[in-house]
């Protein structure tokens, strides 16, 4: 038995991957290395993966799609090129931009200053904000707890007056 990857012999366990419904799971033999970079985007390295010129050609679908998943990661030109000759079918590909879409690392907010932000800081406004739709301005200086990061790197959301706003990250500073 061989890693579905790089055919390794050493260290062999089972890759659970969720299938696109999220009802069960699909399973991939591979060895140790694999497995790690597999469940760690930091621990990736490229050179390692250059084995998926083979595997992304595997009659296993869950195989062609790590191997696509693999490669959508991996920021080399040689990656790239191999992106643009795989062929999946249409259910697999949207299988593996799940899997994509799960694991990509969300950028997150940074204050006027360039101080990353979280959900749950708290943070001061640093100039007058007039609140479109509530008929209120929060003051330069006023204290926001909790606040709520909401996907967009421009954005938070905090309650002030006991209205759940937006506000621009750029008008406001983590204390």
């Amino acid at each position: 038995m061989n890693c579905e990857f790089c055919k390794s012999t050493d260290n062999l366990s089972n890759y659970e991957i969720p299938t696109i419904d999220k009802q069960s799971t699909e399973d991939i033999l591979c060895c140790q290395i694999c497995n790690e970079q597999l469940k760690d985007n930091s621990k990736i390295q490229p050179n390692h993966w250059r084995c998926l010129s083979d595997s992304m050609w595997s009659q296993n679908n869950a195989t062609a799609m790590m191997s696509y998943v693999m490669l959508s990661k991996i920021k080399e030109s040689w990656s790239e090129d191999l992106l643009n000759t795989l062929y999946l079918d249409e259910d697999i590909k949207k299988w593996g931009d799940s899997i994509i879409s799960q694991t990509q690392e969300m950028p997150s907010p940074k204050d006027s200053n360039g101080v990353s932000l979280k959900t749950g800081d708290s943070i001061s406004v640093i100039k007058d904000l007039e609140v479109k739709g509530a008929g209120f301005t929060v003051k330069r200086g006023t204290i926001v707890k909790n606040i709520y990061l909401n996907g967009n790197i421009e954005q938070i959301e905090g309650r002030v007056n006991g209205t759940r706003i937006v506000l621009l990250s750029k008008f406001i500073k983590k204390i």
